[in-house]
């Protein structure tokens, strides 16, 4: 099966634990572990997770041309998503599952074209986005300011996604998602 899911929203939307609770109902789906140049965090784990890369063995990999999409997400912050987690996902007859960002969910659905369905979740509001960053903990002064502007811009690429799940309502946001990805994966 070579067929895609891509999950994306600004942070603090909730694509995670959407994706999460998504993995957990669906067998037939395989997360895409992505590669990035940030620092782990304490509760991630490399290779499930992230791959945690140096950035300067990231740049190598991007010169070997073995990312289908990378983007630089802030200054020598980058993400991407490896051709070879693709092979290894579809090698076992799975469709693939991806959280990631905005741009890169734009690049993806480029890509793949009809072999994805990319979805992008939103939150109720921008007040409701930020009060969630908020709540996250992760970020303070500048580097919130910074998180939640660029939140703010990719709010405004909803329309670029195949569709679009407004998460209001945990329950009934992952109901919606389910039935969604369930429908493309039979076609």
């Amino acid at each position: 099966m070579q067929k895609a899911i891509i999950i994306t929203a600004p942070s603090g939307a909730g694509k995670t634990t959407l994706v999460n609770k998504l993995l957990a109902a669906r067998k037939d789906l395989v997360f895409s572990i992505s590669a990035c140049t940030r620092e782990k965090r304490a509760n991630e784990v490399h290779g499930k997770d992230y791959y945690f890369l140096h950035p300067a063995v990231f740049k190598k990999m991007i010169a070997a041309d073995e990312f289908i999409e990378w983007e630089e997400v802030y200054d020598n912050m980058f993400y991407g998503t490896l051709k070879s987690e693709l092979n290894r996902i579809w090698s076992e007859n799975k469709a693939v599952i991806f959280d990631i960002d905005v741009k890169g969910a734009v690049n993806l659905k480029k890509h793949l074209g009809d072999l994805a369905l990319a979805i992008f979740i939103a939150p109720p509001s921008s007040a409701v986005l930020k009060e969630r960053l908020i709540a996250r903990g992760t970020e303070t002064g500048e580097s919130f300011n910074k998180r939640f502007n660029k939140s703010l811009e990719e709010l405004k690429c909803q329309d670029q996604m195949d569709d679009v799940v407004v998460n209001d309502d945990l329950t009934a946001a992952f109901e919606t998602l389910e039935a969604k990805a369930a429908a493309f994966l039979k076609q």
